[in-house]
């Protein structure tokens, strides 16, 4: 009993002198035998659940894009033939002409677009006299000689010049049935659209005695269009088109026995290219939908816990070790969403898949691999986590962050790559795709839609093991560690709070590992101090770009310095520690990274949480 007092004072000593700067110590001469510590009381069942419902990604819907997205510019040149009155009197080459046009539009989404066009051209055909009240008769539009139909009457040729400005509603139907197919990929090379506007057309060359210089337009067009490669920034358009008008192009409708046609028309074919405009963004939309988010609400309340002092003496010392994660993660959605299992944040670093979710439906995999068409927009799901301290079933490929010094963490989407996993596993595993990119390595959702600098940042394409135990060195040149605390790695302290055993024993250090056990279980530990770090590499560029960033990189630094103090709290003997999130005076959570690739040396180191264990024993 004697000695259990005696490591008591000590320890307790000890915990007074690490809380100094607490408001309440000037108190403390009130009591005279007794000390006060600040212990944490964790409620681990959840206090409050917020759950959005998983939706899988869908085809069929998409974000819309901001106004300045998703423009084009297209031009098309062809020939039409006037339909009127009279254009079967004479041949049917006389009833041809050539025209052009020119637009610009915008895609709403990918199955809906709105296009402003202006047309050029003159419509040639035939026309018969036309007879006055007043006896005076004439042929409206008429030029040439006059000639004689093969049944008897006259006619003459006849030609207006005219342009017109029409709105067009165009309808992509190959993605309103087939979906979005997403970017950079083979599928939906040939579209079919229908578009369909209203306009006015102006009527130029003639002077309008007994008609109007203006009149509406009615526009109709079946357009198929082939993109030249994946980007589908351009396009080569064929279109089949009519332009339905007034009877005022050949002014005959109620004024020449036999006209009847109420409305005239030119029926052509066109041929054109369309430009689209979003330079490296391929034009790309985000897919609707979301992951589950559930995220747990954990209650801390300090508590004011007496501690009898005695004589002796206790060894103090502190633990260090660093957690340094996978860019835009911090594992705050990976709540329990799988039945039965979950996916724990801690576990993904230690022995992680990929980005540890599958797709639902292995055949629609293979068929699309088998094609070369995208996988963008199939469902898939999370995959649950292991524990690392046992020996993984599926152990060919790389698993865990930062735990292997020679393969990265990102794994080849490759039809072979993807099928050999598949035969020896029963699955596919499955990328992240926000609509324009793919994340090879796990994400948070709320860093999903964040644009990066180059399309290489979505992959882990090099590791230097710094959560394991081989990295330490890496880590004392860094970041000059030579103060008095333990320095151990990650994989160290995971080995000790579960076991020793497994995947995770390759990166461990035994020696190390029993340390720290020794102090966790037979010592008392006071507080756990952790620093949330992020990077300075955000890529916004809307409005308030520097604050935006600046609260980006802040909820990633706190998030994944909860992320820590949660999972060693789980453990019996730390679950009472005193815990605290310590900013970093020095850079505010934000380490400023001149670096453009987040898979470099420097981005890595300061994707970190440091973590200080302060133990009596």
């Amino acid at each position: 009993m004697e000695k259990m007092h005696l490591f008591r004072r000590a320890a307790t000593v000890f915990a007074l002198g690490l809380l100094v700067s607490a408001p309440v110590w000037g108190q403390l001469e009130q009591y005279k035998d007794y000390r006060e510590v600040y212990r944490d009381t964790v409620t681990f069942e959840p206090r409050s659940v917020e759950v959005v419902k998983d939706t899988p990604l869908d085809r069929h819907r998409v974000v819309t894009n901001a106004f300045g997205r998703n423009w084009f510019l297209y031009g098309t040149a062809g020939a039409h033939s006037f339909r009127g009155d009279f254009s079967n009197d004479g041949p049917f080459k006389g009833t041809i002409s050539p025209d052009f046009s020119v637009g610009i539009g915008k895609w709403i989404t990918p199955g809906v677009a709105l296009k402003l066009e202006f047309t050029k051209s003159n419509s040639r055909g035939y026309v018969e006299k036309f007879h006055l009240h007043n006896g005076y008769s004439y042929y409206p539009y008429g030029i040439g000689e006059e000639m004689t139909k093969p049944g008897g009457g006259t006619y003459k040729a006849m030609q207006t010049g005219w342009w017109d400005l029409a709105g067009l509603l165009s309808l992509n139907l190959t993605r309103i049935i087939g979906g979005y197919e997403g970017t950079g990929n083979k599928e939906h090379m040939g579209q079919w659209m229908v578009n369909l506007g209203i306009g006015g057309v102006h009527h130029t060359g003639f002077e309008q005695q007994y008609g109007s210089d203006n009149e509406w337009s009615g526009h109709a067009e079946l357009q198929y269009s082939q993109f030249f490669n994946e980007k589908k920034r351009v396009s080569l358009d064929l279109k089949a088109r009519a332009i339905v008008y007034q009877s005022n192009f050949d002014l005959t409708y109620g004024q020449i026995e036999g006209a009847a046609h109420k409305f005239d028309s030119n029926l052509g074919l066109d041929v054109g290219f369309t430009f689209y405009l979003d330079k490296n963004r391929n034009n790309g939309w985000t897919h609707a939908g979301s992951n589950i988010l559930q995220r747990e609400l954990r209650e801390r309340e300090i508590t004011i816990v007496k501690v009898k002092e005695a004589e002796g003496k206790a060894e103090h010392g502190m633990i260090t070790f660093y957690v340094f994660y996978p860019n835009n993660y911090s594992g705050r959605n990976d709540a329990p969403n799988i039945p039965g299992a979950t996916v724990n944040a801690v576990d993904y670093l230690a022995g992680g898949i990929f980005t540890q979710k599958q797709y639902s439906d292995p055949d629609k995999v293979a068929d699309r691999l088998s094609r070369g068409a995208s996988l963008q927009g199939l469902e898939f799901k999370d995959i649950p986590t292991e524990r690392a301290d046992q020996d993984f079933e599926i152990d060919f490929i790389p698993r865990g962050y930062e735990m292997l010094n020679d393969t990265p963490l990102s794994l080849s989407l490759k039809a072979g790559d993807m099928n050999d996993f598949k035969d020896k596993t029963g699955y596919y595993y499955a990328p992240i795709y926000d609509g324009l990119h793919t994340w090879n390595y796990r994400i948070d959702d709320a860093t999903l839609r964040q644009q990066l600098i180059s399309d290489e940042n979505y992959k882990e394409t090099a590791t230097y093991g710094l959560n394991a135990h081989s990295g330490l060195q890496t880590i004392r040149d860094w970041f000059d560690v030579t103060g008095p605390e333990e320095l151990v790695s990650f994989a160290d302290v995971y080995a000790a709070i579960n076991s020793n055993k497994g995947y995770i024993s390759r990166f461990a250090d035994d020696a190390t590992v029993a340390r720290i056990r020794h102090i966790i279980n037979n010592g008392e530990i006071y507080m756990i101090q952790v620093e949330g770090t992020a990077t300075s590499q955000d890529n916004f560029t809307g409005p308030d770009a520097k604050q935006v960033g600046i609260d980006r990189n802040t909820a990633l630094s706190n998030n994944r310095a909860n992320t820590i103090i949660n999972w060693l709290k789980g453990n019996e003997n730390m679950r009472h520690a005193a815990s605290q999130i310590i900013p970093n005076n020095k850079c505010g959570g934000i380490e400023p990274v001149s670096d453009k690739s987040t898979r470099g040396l420097d981005a890595k180191m300061n994707r970190r949480v440091k973590v200080q264990i302060l133990y009596a024993l």
